[in-house]
């Protein structure tokens, strides 16, 4: 069991939207996950997966249809008191997707970047809250002046970077990053991600981060969860999910990672995932209990999605798994013979 303190844990999270005259859309069904303070934990999966419903579920864009979302032990999702509201706000904060979008085109950066100031009240008087404005802009790499301009004077990666101040100003714990990169230039990701890195280290900040691009999310996170049709299908340490994918939609998702080399690439073989290969009631857990997905721990801290058949099933190549990798460090290493001089 991770001793390390929990920040946020998301409990059996369902996310339904109204659609006029039809059945409800379930954009996210029974997700449970926990966040450990200071970590970097990762969410992954095709557009449309629920990814970003379950970030604006957390910082309460998103209704919770059922399921808790607790912060440090206390409940934030459903109705809470006005207090915790405003500790909420202060304590999560949100870097958008889309840097061109998520900037308010009337209003100069000095008003965008203090709007969680101005919610949080924050500041004694109006020196205080522009010197603050000042520092959090060279934080992020940004110069003082550009207070006074306006979002449609600068470029992609500098408006995602006043998206970082704004989020940082009132000195968060928890940051929500949907898609922080993927509206940028490739020259611009790595500066990001970067900065993003530095201030983790220098403010102690715990990340959400959400992507799509499973390379950056290989560089960045600690722990990755991969989602499918709103449902959690596989958990695990970042590299332990590289090297050793159990769920056929991970084993999918990876082999799609493109690669550098132009011959290894030509080469490879993309898996094609089949939900069909699946028998899951899980409309009707009290007919077919065998058959209902469930979240199981194979091996200490990697789960994975199945029934109680593919569950045994990633048990086995679990440890066929290990008992290869002790066979090949067991394997005496044949070093080639030192020359006579």
């Amino acid at each position: 069991m991770d001793s390390r303190p929990v920040l946020l844990d998301v409990d059996r999270l369902r996310v339904e939207f109204k659609v006029k005259a039809k059945e409800p859309l379930v954009a996210v069904r029974d997700v449970s996950f926990q966040i450990y303070e200071g970590e970097t934990f990762g969410l992954v999966g095709e557009s449309g997966s629920g990814k970003t419903t379950i970030g604006r579920t957390i910082i309460r864009i998103h209704e919770a249809t059922s399921g808790e979302v607790r912060y440090r032990g206390q409940r934030i999702s459903g109705a809470i008191s006005r207090e915790l509201d405003r500790t909420v706000t202060q304590s999560i904060q949100m870097i958008f997707q889309d840097p061109m979008a998520s900037l308010n085109e009337r209003a100069k950066i000095d008003y965008i970047v203090s709007e969680g100031l101005y919610n949080t009240g924050q500041f004694a008087n109006e020196a205080e809250r522009a010197a603050k404005v000042t520092d959090v802009l060279e934080e992020v790499g940004l110069l003082p002046e550009f207070a006074s301009r306006f979002p449609h004077e600068f470029s992609g990666g500098q408006r995602q970077r006043i998206g970082v101040a704004r989020a940082l100003i009132v000195h968060p714990e928890f940051i929500i990053a949907d898609e922080p990169i993927s509206a940028l230039d490739v020259s611009i990701r790595a500066q990001v991600l970067n900065l993003l890195s530095r201030l983790q280290k220098e403010f102690g900040l715990t990340y959400l981060f959400i992507a799509h691009d499973l390379s950056v999310v290989r560089f960045i996170t600690d722990r990755v969860a991969v989602i499918n049709l709103g449902r959690i299908v596989e958990l695990a340490e970042t590299e332990e999910l590289f090297e050793n994918p159990l769920h056929p939609y991970t084993e999918s998702l990876l082999s799609a990672i493109p690669l550098p080399d132009p011959r290894r690439e030509k080469q490879k073989v993309v898996k094609f995932y089949d939900p069909s290969s699946h028998d899951y009631s899980a409309g009707e857990p009290h007919l077919a209990p065998r058959l209902a997905p469930r979240l199981a721990e194979i091996t200490p801290g990697h789960f994975v999605l199945g029934n109680d058949a593919e569950i045994a099933g990633y048990h086995e190549v679990a440890a066929v798994r290990a008992a290869e990798r002790r066979s090949r460090q067991a394997a005496p290493k044949n070093d080639a013979p030192t020359p006579n001089a």
